[in-house]
Protein backbone atom coordinates (compact mmCIF):
# COMPACT_ATOMS: atom_id res chain seq x y z
CA UNK A 1 0.00 0.00 0.00
CA UNK A 2 1.13 3.46 -0.90
CA UNK A 3 -0.28 4.56 2.43
CA UNK A 4 0.37 3.21 5.97
CA UNK A 5 -3.11 4.15 7.38
CA UNK A 6 -5.70 1.97 8.07
CA UNK A 7 -9.06 2.56 6.02
CA UNK A 8 -11.22 0.18 5.87
CA UNK A 9 -15.29 1.37 6.92
CA UNK A 10 -16.29 0.34 10.27
CA UNK A 11 -19.53 1.51 11.17
CA UNK A 12 -22.40 3.29 10.73
CA UNK A 13 -24.78 6.25 12.56
CA UNK A 14 -25.94 9.35 12.93
CA UNK A 15 -23.94 12.09 11.49
CA UNK A 16 -21.80 13.33 15.11
CA UNK A 17 -22.10 17.05 13.32
CA UNK A 18 -25.55 17.09 11.89
CA UNK A 19 -27.19 20.52 13.49
CA UNK A 20 -31.05 20.26 11.88
CA UNK A 21 -29.81 22.71 8.81
CA UNK A 22 -30.63 21.32 5.98
CA UNK A 23 -31.04 22.72 1.94
CA UNK A 24 -34.60 24.44 0.95
CA UNK A 25 -35.29 21.49 -1.16
CA UNK A 26 -38.89 23.33 -2.03
CA UNK A 27 -38.86 26.87 -2.15
CA UNK A 28 -42.38 27.13 -3.56
CA UNK A 29 -43.30 26.57 0.14
CA UNK A 30 -41.65 29.40 1.79
CA UNK A 31 -44.66 31.41 1.85
CA UNK A 32 -46.56 28.72 3.95
CA UNK A 33 -48.15 29.30 7.57
CA UNK A 34 -45.42 29.65 10.61
CA UNK A 35 -47.21 26.30 11.71
CA UNK A 36 -46.27 24.41 8.46
CA UNK A 37 -42.67 26.00 8.97
CA UNK A 38 -42.39 24.86 12.56
CA UNK A 39 -43.32 21.36 11.87
CA UNK A 40 -40.81 21.04 9.25
CA UNK A 41 -38.32 22.13 11.35
CA UNK A 42 -39.53 19.47 13.92
CA UNK A 43 -38.47 17.07 11.22
CA UNK A 44 -35.13 18.34 9.67
CA UNK A 45 -34.21 18.26 13.48
CA UNK A 46 -35.20 14.63 13.91
CA UNK A 47 -33.43 13.79 10.56
CA UNK A 48 -31.04 10.86 10.87
CA UNK A 49 -27.61 11.38 8.49
CA UNK A 50 -25.92 8.11 8.14
CA UNK A 51 -22.70 7.92 7.45
CA UNK A 52 -19.29 6.11 7.16
CA UNK A 53 -16.52 5.79 9.50
CA UNK A 54 -13.02 4.60 8.88
CA UNK A 55 -10.47 3.56 11.10
CA UNK A 56 -6.74 4.94 10.35
CA UNK A 57 -3.59 4.76 11.92
CA UNK A 58 -3.38 7.17 14.47
CA UNK A 59 -0.93 10.18 13.19
CA UNK A 60 0.45 13.98 14.64
CA UNK A 61 -2.79 15.40 12.95
CA UNK A 62 -5.01 13.92 15.40
CA UNK A 63 -2.77 15.09 18.22
CA UNK A 64 -6.00 17.54 19.39
CA UNK A 65 -8.96 14.81 18.50
CA UNK A 66 -6.97 12.68 20.94
CA UNK A 67 -6.45 14.82 23.80
CA UNK A 68 -10.02 16.13 23.90
CA UNK A 69 -11.27 12.51 24.01
CA UNK A 70 -8.81 11.86 26.82
CA UNK A 71 -10.69 14.57 28.49
CA UNK A 72 -14.24 12.81 28.31
CA UNK A 73 -12.33 10.43 30.56
CA UNK A 74 -10.10 12.59 32.73
CA UNK A 75 -12.46 15.83 33.25
CA UNK A 76 -10.86 17.82 35.47
CA UNK A 77 -8.53 15.25 37.26
CA UNK A 78 -5.21 16.12 37.62
CA UNK A 79 -3.84 13.93 34.43
CA UNK A 80 -1.76 15.35 31.70
CA UNK A 81 -4.18 14.62 28.73
CA UNK A 82 -1.41 16.18 26.43
CA UNK A 83 1.50 13.95 27.68
CA UNK A 84 -0.60 11.21 27.31
CA UNK A 85 -2.16 12.28 23.52
CA UNK A 86 2.07 12.09 22.70
CA UNK A 87 2.33 8.60 23.86
CA UNK A 88 -0.82 7.71 21.80
CA UNK A 89 0.91 8.92 18.86
CA UNK A 90 4.41 8.25 19.37
CA UNK A 91 3.36 4.33 19.39
CA UNK A 92 1.19 4.53 15.88
CA UNK A 93 1.95 0.37 15.49
CA UNK A 94 -1.02 0.04 18.26
CA UNK A 95 -4.51 1.57 18.05
CA UNK A 96 -6.78 3.63 15.71
CA UNK A 97 -8.43 6.98 15.36
CA UNK A 98 -12.09 7.02 13.82
CA UNK A 99 -12.99 9.39 10.93
CA UNK A 100 -16.07 9.97 8.35
CA UNK A 101 -15.02 8.13 5.27
CA UNK A 102 -15.95 10.26 3.05
CA UNK A 103 -16.39 14.10 3.26
CA UNK A 104 -17.99 16.46 0.50
CA UNK A 105 -16.36 19.08 -0.61
CA UNK A 106 -19.03 21.40 0.23
CA UNK A 107 -19.66 20.17 4.04
CA UNK A 108 -19.97 22.67 6.37
CA UNK A 109 -17.52 20.95 8.37
CA UNK A 110 -14.27 22.92 9.52
CA UNK A 111 -12.33 20.13 9.76
CA UNK A 112 -12.78 17.19 7.60
CA UNK A 113 -10.21 14.88 9.21
CA UNK A 114 -12.08 15.42 12.85
CA UNK A 115 -11.40 12.58 14.92
CA UNK A 116 -14.76 10.80 16.16
CA UNK A 117 -13.61 8.46 18.59
CA UNK A 118 -10.00 6.17 19.30
CA UNK A 119 -8.96 2.63 20.49
CA UNK A 120 -5.02 2.23 21.91
CA UNK A 121 -3.57 0.10 24.88
CA UNK A 122 -1.00 1.79 27.13
CA UNK A 123 1.97 0.27 29.04
CA UNK A 124 1.52 1.75 32.87
CA UNK A 125 4.18 -0.72 34.11
CA UNK A 126 6.85 0.03 31.02
CA UNK A 127 6.25 3.46 31.25
CA UNK A 128 6.00 4.17 35.46
CA UNK A 129 8.45 7.10 35.19
CA UNK A 130 6.14 9.03 32.97
CA UNK A 131 4.19 12.13 34.34
CA UNK A 132 0.79 11.18 33.10
CA UNK A 133 1.25 7.59 33.86
CA UNK A 134 2.17 8.44 37.59
CA UNK A 135 -0.95 10.80 37.95
CA UNK A 136 -3.39 8.20 36.70
CA UNK A 137 -2.05 5.31 38.72
CA UNK A 138 -2.58 8.13 41.52
CA UNK A 139 -5.97 8.98 40.80
CA UNK A 140 -7.30 5.21 40.35
CA UNK A 141 -5.79 4.07 43.76
CA UNK A 142 -7.09 7.60 46.03
CA UNK A 143 -10.44 6.86 44.17
CA UNK A 144 -10.25 3.28 45.53
CA UNK A 145 -9.50 4.27 48.66
CA UNK A 146 -12.34 6.34 48.66
CA UNK A 147 -15.26 4.14 46.83
CA UNK A 148 -13.85 0.40 47.95
CA UNK A 149 -12.65 -1.86 50.84
CA UNK A 150 -9.31 -1.77 52.16
CA UNK A 151 -8.50 -5.18 50.92
CA UNK A 152 -9.46 -3.90 47.05
CA UNK A 153 -7.12 -1.16 47.79
CA UNK A 154 -4.30 -3.02 48.86
CA UNK A 155 -4.80 -5.43 45.79
CA UNK A 156 -4.69 -3.17 43.37
CA UNK A 157 -1.45 -1.42 45.03
CA UNK A 158 0.28 -4.46 44.50
CA UNK A 159 -0.73 -5.60 41.09
CA UNK A 160 -0.20 -2.30 40.05
CA UNK A 161 3.33 -2.23 41.53
CA UNK A 162 4.22 -5.87 40.22
CA UNK A 163 6.59 -4.99 37.85
CA UNK A 164 6.45 -8.95 36.33
CA UNK A 165 2.91 -8.66 35.27
CA UNK A 166 2.58 -5.61 33.52
CA UNK A 167 -0.89 -3.89 33.81
CA UNK A 168 -2.28 -2.09 30.33
CA UNK A 169 -4.51 1.14 30.67
CA UNK A 170 -7.01 0.43 27.75
CA UNK A 171 -8.43 3.64 26.23
CA UNK A 172 -11.74 3.51 24.03
CA UNK A 173 -13.47 6.48 23.90
CA UNK A 174 -15.55 8.08 20.90
CA UNK A 175 -18.32 10.48 20.53
CA UNK A 176 -21.81 9.95 22.28
CA UNK A 177 -23.62 9.66 18.85
CA UNK A 178 -21.22 7.33 17.11
CA UNK A 179 -22.78 4.00 17.39
CA UNK A 180 -21.06 1.23 19.93
CA UNK A 181 -21.22 -1.38 16.33
CA UNK A 182 -18.30 0.35 15.15
CA UNK A 183 -16.76 -1.00 18.68
CA UNK A 184 -16.16 -4.76 17.24
CA UNK A 185 -14.27 -4.25 14.42
CA UNK A 186 -12.20 -1.44 16.47
CA UNK A 187 -10.95 -3.89 19.76
CA UNK A 188 -10.46 -7.08 16.85
CA UNK A 189 -8.33 -5.07 14.99
CA UNK A 190 -6.67 -3.82 18.60
CA UNK A 191 -6.03 -7.39 19.72
CA UNK A 192 -4.46 -8.43 16.74
CA UNK A 193 -1.79 -5.43 16.77
CA UNK A 194 -1.21 -6.14 20.73
CA UNK A 195 -0.83 -10.17 19.38
CA UNK A 196 1.54 -9.04 17.22
CA UNK A 197 3.10 -6.75 19.34
CA UNK A 198 3.80 -9.89 21.79
CA UNK A 199 5.17 -11.39 19.26
CA UNK A 200 7.62 -8.82 18.81
CA UNK A 201 8.50 -8.45 21.98
CA UNK A 202 7.39 -4.43 21.99
CA UNK A 203 5.79 -3.24 25.77
CA UNK A 204 2.47 -2.79 24.24
CA UNK A 205 1.84 -6.81 23.86
CA UNK A 206 3.28 -7.54 27.48
CA UNK A 207 0.52 -6.60 29.83
CA UNK A 208 -1.03 -9.31 32.00
CA UNK A 209 -3.55 -6.94 32.71
CA UNK A 210 -5.97 -4.58 31.56
CA UNK A 211 -7.23 -1.20 33.40
CA UNK A 212 -10.12 0.80 31.85
CA UNK A 213 -11.80 3.76 33.20
CA UNK A 214 -15.34 4.02 31.78
CA UNK A 215 -18.05 7.05 31.68
CA UNK A 216 -20.93 5.47 32.93
CA UNK A 217 -24.16 7.69 35.13
CA UNK A 218 -27.21 5.78 37.23
CA UNK A 219 -30.24 7.67 37.93
CA UNK A 220 -30.42 10.82 40.07
CA UNK A 221 -32.38 10.49 43.38
CA UNK A 222 -32.06 11.64 46.93
CA UNK A 223 -33.69 8.61 48.62
CA UNK A 224 -31.32 5.91 49.74
CA UNK A 225 -32.56 1.97 48.65
CA UNK A 226 -34.15 0.33 51.51
CA UNK A 227 -32.51 -2.87 52.85
CA UNK A 228 -32.79 -5.81 50.59
CA UNK A 229 -33.55 -3.52 47.44
CA UNK A 230 -31.90 -3.45 44.22
CA UNK A 231 -28.64 -1.49 43.96
CA UNK A 232 -28.79 1.21 41.47
CA UNK A 233 -28.14 0.29 38.53
CA UNK A 234 -25.21 1.53 36.79
CA UNK A 235 -25.28 2.71 32.79
CA UNK A 236 -22.50 2.67 30.58
CA UNK A 237 -22.16 5.36 27.94
CA UNK A 238 -20.22 2.61 25.96
CA UNK A 239 -22.71 0.36 25.85
CA UNK A 240 -20.16 -2.67 25.28
CA UNK A 241 -17.57 -1.63 27.82
CA UNK A 242 -20.42 -3.48 29.97
CA UNK A 243 -18.93 -6.79 28.95
CA UNK A 244 -15.41 -6.06 30.59
CA UNK A 245 -17.36 -5.33 33.64
CA UNK A 246 -18.51 -8.27 34.02
CA UNK A 247 -14.99 -10.04 33.55
CA UNK A 248 -13.08 -7.43 35.85
CA UNK A 249 -11.37 -9.16 39.02
CA UNK A 250 -11.53 -5.32 40.73
CA UNK A 251 -14.14 -2.45 39.92
CA UNK A 252 -15.30 0.26 41.45
CA UNK A 253 -17.20 3.69 41.05
CA UNK A 254 -16.62 7.03 41.60
CA UNK A 255 -18.52 10.37 41.12
CA UNK A 256 -17.81 12.90 38.67
CA UNK A 257 -20.77 15.27 39.06
CA UNK A 258 -18.77 17.97 40.53
CA UNK A 259 -17.16 17.79 37.11
CA UNK A 260 -18.33 19.48 33.73
CA UNK A 261 -18.80 16.61 31.91
CA UNK A 262 -18.61 17.70 27.79
CA UNK A 263 -19.21 14.26 26.95
CA UNK A 264 -22.56 14.39 26.94
CA UNK A 265 -23.13 18.30 26.61
CA UNK A 266 -23.89 18.86 30.42
CA UNK A 267 -27.42 16.56 29.65
CA UNK A 268 -27.12 14.02 31.50
CA UNK A 269 -30.53 12.54 31.41
CA UNK A 270 -31.75 9.51 29.35
CA UNK A 271 -35.97 8.76 28.44
CA UNK A 272 -36.44 12.48 30.21
CA UNK A 273 -35.18 11.21 33.39
CA UNK A 274 -32.19 13.09 35.21
CA UNK A 275 -28.56 10.94 35.99
CA UNK A 276 -25.65 11.32 37.77
CA UNK A 277 -22.30 11.21 35.96
CA UNK A 278 -19.81 8.47 37.29
CA UNK A 279 -16.13 7.00 35.89
CA UNK A 280 -16.38 3.14 36.60
CA UNK A 281 -12.62 1.72 37.18
CA UNK A 282 -12.23 -2.15 36.02
CA UNK A 283 -9.18 -4.13 35.92
CA UNK A 284 -9.41 -7.24 34.00
CA UNK A 285 -7.10 -10.29 33.17
CA UNK A 286 -6.24 -10.17 29.54
CA UNK A 287 -6.56 -13.69 29.62
CA UNK A 288 -10.71 -13.19 29.57
CA UNK A 289 -10.00 -10.75 26.36
CA UNK A 290 -11.09 -13.89 24.19
CA UNK A 291 -14.31 -14.17 26.49
CA UNK A 292 -15.22 -10.47 26.03
CA UNK A 293 -14.42 -10.69 22.10
CA UNK A 294 -16.76 -13.09 21.88
CA UNK A 295 -19.53 -11.27 23.65
CA UNK A 296 -19.15 -8.38 21.79
CA UNK A 297 -19.38 -10.08 18.54
CA UNK A 298 -22.77 -12.00 19.48
CA UNK A 299 -24.03 -8.43 20.70
CA UNK A 300 -22.44 -5.88 18.07
CA UNK A 301 -22.47 -8.19 14.62
CA UNK A 302 -24.76 -6.11 12.00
Amino acid sequence: MASSAKRRAVGLGENPEESGNSSDENPEEEDDSGEEDSEASDEEINEEVIVDFEAHTISANDFNGVKKLLQQVFLKAHVNTSEMADIIIQQNHIGSVIKQAEVPEDSDDDDPDEVFGFITMLNLTERKDLQCVEEVKELIVNQCEKNSTHSVTEQLEQILSDTSKPVGLLLSERFINVPPQIALPLHKQLQEEIAEAQMTNKPSGRCHYCLMISKTCKEASKSIPARGAPKEEYMFVNAEEEFFYEQAIIKFHYSVQEEADSCLSGRWSFDDIPMKPFRTVMLIPTDRMSAIMDKLKEYLTV
